[in-house]
């Protein structure tokens, strides 16, 4: 089977081929319900028709944006169309219409932006000041009359769809046939009301299958809407009511102050307000690669767009579907998500088993009718037919029909589905937002993890604990210790040092509602800007002191941020912070306590390097400020990079997260390498790496630049041993993946926060950026969203991850066990004794059991401790394992011999006699068969440890279910026998039953002790190229 399976319904987790996508769905046979078994399988007709529909609107803006630009050169802005202002409009206070808002920055009108004044004019016509933004009450009047910032989707389905969904099984509604029929013939011969209980036993039997299947498929939809709206949810930062605060995307309204900065979605079309070095990559809307420049002279800024480089202000003109990419979206969302490996594979095992089932039960219908022939013949009766003969008949029908029922497992595939909305669901709980349903998945299969340090790791609560000026260090303990610092220096050096902090930064100090100073930026740049305001500097003054004229903001690449600002009566003056050794080295001079510029000896570079190196030491995050005096500067000059003289250098206090050395060792003991890609420098990175227990004394620690020239042979050597790389380039951590991927075939796992990042979190299997420090770039190409920045989130997505694929096979070995079951059982009998002893209203309640209550059960537990102490799943092991079929086959024939012997000697082994004595036995029968279906369930909790009542109390799903299997069981055995073709049993053989069934745990016991070989496959992974040895596993681990 395993073999059939790679061969046809093998795919990629992560950008699967059409080939592949094509190839499974052709093998796919046996299907019972097509709507809802592919209900989250992505139709690749409507997906390429929709990428044919977006390629010709991106087409269309590019063309009408070339078009209109240069057509609007030549027509004068005060000839234009004049929009007509409505009364509602100026009621409301504003002066220009929406659709004029929209038409100018759409058609990127320069000329009529300047007709109205430019950017203030136009903040003036929508009633906002940009200085302090949309006043908040005003913010449903604006969405009144602009609209709200949302766009146009697909209503999704009511309760009412899935119930008439699932009514579009075909088995069921040959089943009704069946039953109408059955009423009919019933009457007609056995009268009103005892002639139409048969068949509307069938017909309850199918409202419950569908009632329960409905249910369960429409809360499955509102954990994915509920997923998909969070995905959706991008946070921005607005200036309203004068105070710069965090809004949903959703609450933008026009008029809005947005700020915006490297890897950000711009959210709504604008026009800009003040910027420096802004470029827009407009791809994603027009389709066009080559980077925008926005200036004064080319202001207009497209929702969807993203940021590449440099920050801005913008002023917020038009939302939602007033956008052009409002509009795209509309295509967009008719995509669909891939189906993840899983759901793919399972849709094999149910073809197989669907085709094996069909065979039987085709089999077990002939052979019912063979023998009725027979019989009728010997009795000379073959050529006398009656209603009740075709009732015979089409009671033999049902029955096969409902063999198929059971045997097509249609609900495997649909339980990946709802294992993994559960698992989303929970992991959202637990700050982890997954993007892609197959990352959950994948994320089990996990070998390899490469995170960054920076607030994944450590807190991200940074604080300068030292610093060096003027030749001495000095620690910060308290405001105190910078008193001594100030009396100690001139005037002049404090004051470059404030110029140095305030001038050079990309955040900002703004006072918060309740008066207090709040600095909004990167956790890096706040602890500078506190330890500026702590040295007594005012943001606000020493920013107006002068004017910004360049700005090049903080890049992975530069790994520097500079700035350069026009100095009254002194000229112009470039600040540059970043990287210690690489602003070391762009330094010719330093300042002494004096004040007073003096050249840099080699002595004392190479004592400044051993500062920096034993701040590192300490784990401290350490960065150079320098600045230089620039005499003449044009236009076209970039900043300079080179003859700086050095001011301070700082050491950032970033302690570990607490939790993160425990969920490294928890990862090592799962077979999960750690490895630390930062681009911090290496001392640090190596004492941050040694408290968190990922550097080890015979690990690697290396810098990027070392690794970028190695040869294929060099790296097979390097990358097993490697654990920190420290000062990389997003390029590096990119190499890295793929080595990883290619040459040494791990299953990687890779955190970004960075725009830049964006490709090493696309090539990895599996992709996590950061919710609060990461780029909205960085989150589009991820796979898992760890909002809270945590390492141990992420050690909980692969415990998740998992326990998905662990619960999945569960359920398949307990729904294999009942198909193997049920199909021999009802095939033996028809052949030895000509009937069937579960009728098909019994085997659609045992398939509501197998099916829907079985899944909700075993594909919802939640993961235990145990997951995380043994190897990760390997890329090619076999789905249906031999433990699997060692308990499968154990199960089914404990199961089959108890019921046999009840079939063929059960009234006498039981004492029965009388009239109702066939009666008492099938219903004996069938409340065994359930009972056994229900310890087995139990037994399905683990595959391998014996004691599989731990833990069972955690999962109250588990236990609900159980309940009311139970629980209805009786109901359907005591009260509802007219419709079930079951009679009333007495307490000795309720008992009975209930012992037969938990014979199956005893039964499990002894299968579990029984040795399993591992596969090729297994074996394959037992050596880690890293020398991991995985744990031992089964019953003596019980």
């Amino acid at each position: 089977m395993e073999d059939y399976l790679r061969r046809n319904f093998d795919i990629q987790h992560k950008r699967p081929s059409e080939e592949a996508l094509l190839k499974w769905r052709s093998a796919v046979s046996i299907v019972k319900n097509a709507r809802r078994r592919f209900r989250m399988v992505a139709d690749l007709t409507k997906r390429t028709e929709s990428q044919r529909k977006r390629e010709n609107f991106q087409e269309k803006i590019r063309v009408a944006l070339y078009v209109q630009k240069a057509a609007l050169q030549f027509i004068d802005a005060g000839n234009r169309t004049e929009f007509r202002l409505s009364d509602e409009v100026k009621q409301a206070g504003f002066r220009i219409e929406p659709g004029e808002l929209e038409s100018i920055c759409r058609s990127h009108d320069i000329n009529s932006l300047d007709f109205k004044g430019g950017v203030e004019g136009l903040a003036k016509k929508v009633s906002v000041s940009l200085n302090d933004g949309v006043v908040s009450s005003d913010v449903p009047v604006r969405q009144r009359i602009y609209g709200c910032n949302k766009y146009a989707e697909k209503p999704s389905s009511s309760f009412w769809m899935f119930v008439w969904e699932a009514l579009h099984d075909l088995t069921l509604i040959i089943l009704m046939v069946c039953a109408a029929v059955s009423i009919g013939v019933g009457i007609a011969t056995e009268g009103w009301p005892s002639g139409m209980y048969d068949g509307l036993g069938i017909v309850l039997c199918i409202f419950l299958v569908v009632l329960v299947t409905a249910v369960s498929d429409y809360r499955q939809s509102l954990q994915f809407k509920e997923l998909d709206k969070e995905k959706k949810n991008i946070i921005l930062q607005v200036t309203r009511d004068g105070n710069r605060q965090k809004i949903s995307i959703h609450d933008l309204v026009v008029g809005d102050i947005v700020h915006l900065s490297i890897g950000d979605q711009v959210p709504a079309d604008g026009v800009l307000i003040s910027g420096y070095s802004l470029s827009i990559d407009e791809s994603s809307l027009s389709g066009e690669s080559e980077p925008v420049s926005i200036t004064n002279r080319k202001p207009f800024l497209l929702a969807g767009t993203k940021v590449q480089d440099g920050s801005g202000k913008m002023l917020v003109t038009t939302v939602g579907m007033r956008t052009e990419w409002g509009r795209l979206m509309v295509t967009l969302s008719e995509d669909g998500d891939d189906e993840t490996p899983l759901q793919v594979k399972l849709n094999g095992v149910a073809t197989v088993i669907g085709k094996i089932g069909l065979a039987f039960a085709v089999l077990t219908f002939l052979v019912l009718t063979t023998r009725f022939l027979v019989t009728k013949g010997m009795e000379g009766e073959i050529g006398k037919w009656s209603l009740e003969d075709a009732l015979v008949l089409l009671n033999f029908f049902a029955i096969a029909v409902t063999i198929i029922v059971v045997a097509v497992p249609e609900g495997l595939p649909l339980a990946v589905t709802l294992s993994l909305a559960f698992a989303m669901k929970k992991l959202m709980n637990d700050k982890a937002l997954v993007r892609h349903l197959s990352a959950c998945e994948t994320m089990g299969s996990a070998t390899c993890i490469c995170t960054d340090k920076t607030g994944t790791l450590t807190t991200n609560h940074m604080v300068v604990h030292k610093f060096w000026t003027c030749g001495e260090i000095r620690t910060v303990h308290s405001n105190g210790d910078l008193d001594g610092f100030k009396s100690s220096v001139s005037e002049t050096v404090l004051n470059i040092l404030l110029q140095s902090i305030f001038q050079n930064t990309g955040s900002e100090v703004v006072k918060g509602k309740d008066g207090k100073n709040t600095i909004l930026g990167s956790p890096t740049e706040k602890a500078i800007l506190e330890f500026g305001l702590n040295l007594g500097g005012d943001f606000k003054v020493h920013r107006k002191e002068s004017e910004i004229l360049k700005v090049e903001p903080f890049n992975s690449v530069k790994k520097r941020m500079s700035v350069l600002v026009s100095v009254p009566d002194k000229g112009f003056r470039a600040f540059c912070k970043g990287a210690s050794e690489i602003i070391l080295s762009m330094c010719r001079n330093i300042m002494n306590a004096d004040g007073k510029v003096v050249a840099l000896s080699d002595d004392q570079r190479r004592c400044i390097s051993g500062v920096i190196n034993d701040f590192a030491d300490d784990a401290l995050r350490t960065l150079c400020v320098a600045f230089k005096d620039v005499q003449n500067v044009s236009t076209s000059d970039s900043i300079p990079e080179d003859n700086y003289t050095l001011v301070a250098v700082v050491g950032i206090k970033d302690p570990v997260r607490p939790g993160v050395k425990e969920a490294v060792k928890t990862c090592l003991a799962a077979g999960i390498k750690v490895r630390m890609v930062t681009g911090d420098n290496i001392h640090t990175a190596k004492a941050i790496a040694r408290e968190c227990g990922i550097l080890t004394d015979d690990g690697l620690a290396i810098e990027g630049p070392d690794i970028r020239d190695k040869s294929p042979l060099e790296m097979a050597e390097l990358v097993p041993r490697l654990q920190v790389m420290a000062r990389s380039l997003p390029l590096d951590k990119h190499t890295l993946v793929t080595h990883l991927r290619k040459q040494f075939k791990e299953v990687v796992a890779v955190t970004g926060d960075g725009t830049n990042d964006a490709p090493a979190l696309h090539e990895a299997d599996i992709g996590l950026a950061m919710g609060i420090t990461g780029t909205e770039v960085a989150k589009e190409n991820a796979d898992v969203i760890i909002m809270d920045d945590n390492f141990t989130t992420i050690v909980n997505v692969a415990r998740w991850g998992r326990a998905v694929y662990i619960n999945i096979q569960k359920f398949v070995q307990f729904q294999l066990t009942v198909n193997i079951v049920a199909l021999m059982l009802n095939f033996a009998s028809a052949c030895i004794s000509g009937s069937a002893p579960l009728t098909a209203v019994q085997l659609l309640w045992v398939n509501m059991i197998m099916d829907s209550l079985g899944a909700l059960a075993l594909a919802t537990e939640p993961p235990h401790d145990g997951l995380m102490k043994r190897p990760p799943i390997g890329r090619n092991e076999n789905f249906i394992t031999r433990i699997m079929w060692r308990n499968i086959l154990g199960q089914s024939i404990y199961q089959l011999v108890i019921l046999a012997i009840l079939n063929f000697d059960g009234k006498r082994l039981l004492n029965l006699s009388g009239s109702n004595a066939t009666d008492t036995l099938n219903t004996f029968i069938f409340n065994t068969f359930v009972f056994c279906q229900v310890f087995n369930e139990i037994n399905s909790r683990d595959m391998e440890k014996i004691n599989v009542i731990r833990g069972i109390f955690g999962s109250r799903l588990f236990i609900m279910v159980m309940v009311s299997t139970v629980a209805f069981q009786i109901v359907i055995v005591e009260f509802l026998g007219t419709f079930a073709d079951t009679v009333p049993l007495s307490t000795e053989l309720w008992l009975a039953s209930i012992l037969a069934g938990a014979g199956s745990l005893i039964m499990a016991v002894i299968v579990k002790c029984i040795p399993v070989g591992i596969g090729k496959e297994a074996a394959a992974i037992t050596k880690h190229h890293d020398g991991y040895e995985p744990l031992p596993s089964g019953p003596d681990l019980a």
